[in-house]
């Protein structure tokens, strides 16, 4: 059971430590100190519910109904080409931000349903937690349960573990210059992300 859990843990890290449009807006957030602890809620609940459902089986399902991926797909990308139309915004005009604090105004309920569309709204999401690592889970056999907990334990540490230590660049981030360059970044990102599920197939 114990190397079921840590081949689930293993998994899950190699799938979500990877620069995406979720990572990037949680990294943003605790570089701003702002509602960091709701946005890592967030994130490892929905993966949690996720993963959970992969390990029951709800992965064959969504396999079989390609139509629901690709409303969910054509979803994702206008999400992700207005979220980088505003990054570019502020970028280019940083007076947006308060260059003292980093912060934003952005409020509690604004944040959270952008951390829910960033997540719900990726259809790569739905293949890599219900289907791949429900795939994974369910070849462990006694062991698949464990292989969740696991996989939902790598979400846990990591969601958290990048939300606070960003908050070790919020020295740099105290010039204004800083944040039009992570803007900028996140703009070309969200872009590209937003290329790739629209032309990806």
């Amino acid at each position: 059971m114990f190397l079921s859990y840590l081949t689930g843990l293993g998994a899950s890290l190699g799938l979500i430590v990877a620069i995406g449009a979720q990572n990037a807006f949680v990294l943003r957030q605790g570089i701003k100190r702002e509602w960091v602890l709701p946005v890592v809620l967030v994130c490892t609940l929905s993966d949690a519910a996720l993963i959970f459902s992969g390990v029951a089986g709800i992965g064959a399902v969504v396999q079989g109904a390609p139509a629901l991926l690709q409303v969910i797909r054509w979803i994702g990308v206008a999400f992700l080409v207005t979220y980088g139309f505003f990054a570019a915004k502020r970028a280019l005009r940083p007076g947006t931000l308060h260059a003292a604090s980093g912060r934003g105004n952005g409020t509690l309920w604004a944040t959270i349903a952008t951390t829910l569309a960033l997540t719900w709204l990726n259809p790569h999401v739905y293949l890599d937690t219900l289907v791949l690592l429900g795939s994974l889970a369910n070849a462990q056999g006694d062991g698949r349960w464990a292989f969740g907990f696991g996989a939902a334990t790598a979400s846990a540490v990591w969601f958290p573990l990048l939300g606070y230590g960003a908050r070790a660049l919020s020295g740099f981030f105290a010039r204004p210059a800083a944040w039009r360059v992570l803007d900028g970044f996140v703009a070309v990102l969200m872009w590209s992300l937003a290329a790739m599920l629209a032309f990806g197939g």
